[in-house]
């Protein structure tokens, strides 16, 4: 892997009815329906919206063989209208029915854990290597014949491992691990090799960004190592709506595909499926603009890990660096005001204009010209002024820079000032990659300055600013290589008090600052037996005061109790009006009328302790 020259991932194509993905093919943006898939009209209504907002690939939830048959009608009425798009069945727990969508779908996904593997129960089981054996010539067993009906039919297939439907037999092996969902798709993969059947696109998802981006490195190391090259397609499953919907999503595909990894790709929102497009669409053209770099000529900093990496160490200068959370340093002008942050405080505040003026009850930064001393106050240098750092007060102190290169200047000044923090910019012509160069170089040279990325942009609103500044941190906060993020607005309709909350959002979506209730919600599909959108409403409105839970809302049982094992409360579709509560894993009451729902969660997190009314 070349972390500061962007390569994309050699793949072989693979052909999902009139689109075909892979190898130098743009990258297919997809969303799946929330209809009855036994519902002819409304599914075709929903993949024309699809379509229409530029999706590619559209997925129908397929529980039984009546949808399974059902998309015959589907895509012959697309096809009258004039309508191409693929179509994907979504098989979960019953092989006979993804036999029988391989005979009218364009691909059919069927996902390890609970395609021949009973459903996740969470039990502990204990295999002998010989009885291990004996279950994967039992998936060969069943396995093999969908493949060569799929072969017959020309149907691509797409492997989709889930976080949160895991087997009881992985988890029990590897536990839930990165290396568990790599052996559940490899387990399948030889399968596919064995039968020369390459028409397989493969998928991780998962509501964790972390686990979803170190499983997709891992899987794609594993693949190398074994001469493969299947496609992948990316999302973060279970990622909500709004801001953190965004967020979360591009902060984890965005660091996938910012490596070059990803040929398809879904925004999962928790909002009507038309609408993801344009948020696939802001973040994949983000990417490619982004590409065309100059070339950087730098080595990786040895014991650097990228399959598993650790964050870099650093000194603790102030409240920036060594084990405290990154921090977040709002990046305004005067005339811009005084922040109203709410409950998203920013650490510092750096001010661009010629000031002394204190804005606020917060530390703030000024050029190190204007610098008068004043408490809580601190100096600002560039990086060609390592004579008037030397002369400058003890204590805190930023250097401001720009990858890619540490200049030998820069270097021996941060060698003399372990106290100077390095604001560093991303917003030149070498994009992240240039500040992933900048960090590597420091570690080779054994400096542990504390690094706060800080990059400007001029976005269009605020969707442009989610998605462009997650995607750009994303590669160097799963890397370890930040202590904080300072986001520049400049001009345009964005506001800085908007930025410092992106920032915030950025920060818990990579897990590591939470600032206020984390909802891991689904994007619903014809699974989902109550109104998805309108109940998350309810549960943010009588939970969002809260701080650091983290609370699921899922549409039903495929994935809900896995990713719920990550979540502390969680709300699932149990049946028609019918909803079941959880703590984390474990179901403490069953098929509550759904008007009663939100009510029991709240007596739910208050008998538990973790209801706080400010």
């Amino acid at each position: 892997m070349d972390l500061f020259n962007y390569h994309r991932r050699a793949t072989h194509e693979v052909r999902v009815g009139s689109v075909v993905l892979g190898g130098s093919r743009p990258i297919r943006l997809q969303s799946m329906t929330n209809t009855s898939t036994r519902d002819t009209d409304a599914c075709v209504a929903q993949a024309l919206r699809i379509a229409a907002r530029g999706g590619e690939i559209v997925r129908l939830t397929t529980q039984g063989t009546a949808e399974a048959d059902n998309l015959s009608h589907i895509s012959a009425e697309l096809r009258r209208r004039g309508c191409m798009v693929p179509l994907v069945a979504d098989v979960h727990f019953n092989a006979a029915v993804a036999d029988r969508a391989a005979r009218v779908a364009d691909k059919v996904r069927i996902n390890p854990g609970n395609y021949v593997d009973p459903a996740r129960t969470f039990r502990s089981l204990s295999y002998t290597d010989e009885e291990y054996a004996a279950e994967i010539e039992r998936i060969r067993a069943r396995f093999v014949p969908f493949l060569r009906l799929c072969r017959s039919h020309g149907t691509a297939v797409r492997i989709g491992v889930n976080h949160g439907s895991l087997s009881d037999r992985i988890m029990s092996r590897y536990g839930d691990t990165p290396a568990g969902m790599v052996e559940s798709w490899m387990e399948f993969l030889r399968i596919c090799v064995d039968e020369d059947f390459a028409d397989v696109v493969i998928s991780i998802k998962a509501s964790n960004t972390v686990v979803m981006v170190r499983t997709v490195r891992l899987l794609v190391a594993t693949m190398a190592r074994e001469g493969m090259d299947f496609p992948l397609h990316l999302g973060v499953t279970e990622a909500g709506e709004g801001e953190d919907g965004r967020i979360k999503s591009a902060i984890g595909i965005g660091a996938l595909l910012a490596d070059g990894l990803g040929d398809t790709i879904r925004v999962s929102l928790s909002e009507p499926p038309e609408d993801e497009i344009p948020v696939a669409r802001r973040l994949v053209d983000h990417i490619v603009d982004r590409s065309h770099t100059p070339h950087i000529d730098q080595p990786t900093a040895p014991g650097f890990d990228y399959l598993c990496p650790v964050r870099r160490r650093t000194t603790a200068v102030d409240r920036i660096g060594g084990d405290r959370v990154p921090v977040v340093v709002d990046v305004r002008r005067m005339d811009d005001g005084v922040g109203d942050y709410g409950d998203r405080r920013p650490d510092y505040i750096y001010i661009l204009d010629d000031t002394t003026v204190a804005p606020a009850d917060i530390p703030f930064i000024v050029d190190h010209h204007v610098y008068s001393g004043c408490p809580d106050t601190y100096p600002a240098y560039g990086a060609d002024e390592p004579a008037a750092m030397d002369a400058g007060p003890d204590g805190l102190k930023f250097l401001v820079d720009e990858g890619p290169t540490v200049t030998d200047a820069v270097a021996d000044t941060l060698a003399r000032h372990a106290e100077a923090v390095v604001l560093l910019r991303t917003d030149n012509d070498y994009g992240f990659r240039g500040a992933r160069a900048y960090v590597h170089r420091l570690m080779m040279l054994g400096l542990r300055n504390p690094v706060v990325m800080m990059a400007t942009y001029r976005p269009a609103d605020v969707e442009m600013l989610q998605v462009a500044a997650a995607a750009d941190a994303g590669p160097l906060l799963f890397d370890g290589l930040c202590d904080g993020l300072a986001l520049c607005v400049d001009a345009g309709p964005v506001t800085p008090d908007e930025a410092v909350a992106t920032a915030f959002g950025i920060l818990q979506a990579a897990r590591l600052r939470t600032t206020r209730t984390e909802y891991i919600s689904c994007p619903g599909c014809g699974r989902t037996l109550y109104d998805l959108q309108s109940t998350i409403a309810r549960v943010r409105a009588a939970t969002g005061h809260l701080r650091g839970l983290k609370i699921a809302v899922m549409g039903c049982i495929v994935n809900g109790p896995g990713e719920m094992a990550d979540a502390d409360y969680g709300y699932v579709g149990a049946g028609r009006g019918r909803i079941s509560l959880y703590r984390r894993r474990e179901c403490v009451e069953r098929n509550i009328p759904e008007a009663q729902a939100v009510e029991k969660l709240v007596e739910l997190i208050r008998a538990n302790g973790d209801w706080t009314n400010s």
